[in-house]
């Protein structure tokens, strides 16, 4: 058996003329979550879309759970896609043991396991309704458990908190993290660095549709040093960019995060800082994911 539930090598894609994915390589060992970070248009969705064949790379090469990927492999894979799509006139319960028996499950097992998620997911009592009659964050908890439904050996999650509040966002998290301890291997986008940085592994970046960033998140952040002063404050902190040695800062209203080019001035910021805000924090830590994200992106588009 393979160590690796999914080797991409050089895949290309084009659309039009236009290169979608440029040469992507990366490896997902198995049972890890690895992050598919990148701004909007910077090739993730069409990157999924060629692991599960839905479009075919120009180039390169796909190896799901040790092989190439074929019908039965993807009975061992859930996948969500970007665009969300139900059965609109199915009722909750049909349209879970349908999806299910796509994937090889008894109906009975479906059924049993169909009713525990939903239970979980708070839509018990919603079984025999249609799917029109969700709500939008209904519905979208719905494709979801679709999607874990057969416990995948491979998850394959496009932006999967989209659409949810802050509660099933968290759900979502705890049930990716429970299926990882259980050895499931996951592969997912996402936006919200903070859900990343809490739950990857590893981590590719890509930025107009090539790989810009690769390697376990721990490492990746290593790299980049231990530069950053957290600042937890009240006032106006506009200034902070301006003053010597701060080579970047990110301002969130109340907490600034900000890179120093010499670490060991940091007594120096403080000094410039109680002058003109109040100061409640003041520490040094690792760049957040989401710093990382944002000047990784700032280079490329400066490149």
């Amino acid at each position: 058996m393979s160590e690796m539930a999914l080797a991409l090598q050089d895949l290309v894609k084009d659309f039009d003329g236009k290169r979608a994915v440029d040469h992507i390589s990366f490896a997902v060992p198995r049972g890890e979550i690895l992050g598919l970070l990148g701004p909007n248009g910077a090739g993730k969705s069409t990157t999924m879309r060629m692991i599960m064949d839905i479009i075919a790379p120009d180039a390169g090469t796909i190896e799901v759970l040790g092989q190439p990927l074929s019908e039965s492999v993807k009975d061992r894979i859930g996948f969500l896609p970007e665009e969300r799509g139900l059965y609109r006139k199915l009722k909750v319960m049909d349209t879970l043991i349908f999806f299910a028996e796509l994937k090889g499950m008894k109906p009975a097992a479906a059924r049993e396991r169909g009713r525990m998620l939903l239970k979980r997911f708070q839509l018990d009592g919603y079984e025999e309704k249609k799917v029109e009659e969700l709500s939008k964050g209904m519905a979208q908890k719905l494709q979801f458990i679709v999607t874990v439904l057969h416990d995948p050996e491979l998850l394959i999650l496009d932006e999967p908190f989209s659409g949810l509040d802050p509660l099933n966002i968290e759900l979502v998290k705890d049930i990716m993290l429970e299926s990882r301890r259980q050895g499931t291997t996951i592969i997912y986008s996402t936006h919200l660095m903070e859900y990343a940085e809490k739950t990857v592994d590893s981590l590719v970046m890509i930025h107009q549709g090539r790989k810009v960033l690769d390697g376990a998140l721990a490492a990746v952040k290593a790299d980049y040093g231990q530069r950053a002063i957290k600042v937890q404050y009240e006032g106006d902190a506009r200034f902070v960019a301006g003053l010597p040695n701060v080579a970047s800062c990110r301002d969130s209203g109340r907490e600034l995060e900000i890179e120093l080019a010499d670490l060991s001035k940091r007594e120096q910021l403080l000094r410039d800082l109680l002058g003109r805000v109040v100061v409640s924090g003041f520490q040094v830590s690792e760049p957040s994911l989401q710093n990382i994200f944002i000047r990784k992106v700032q280079e490329g588009a400066g490149a």
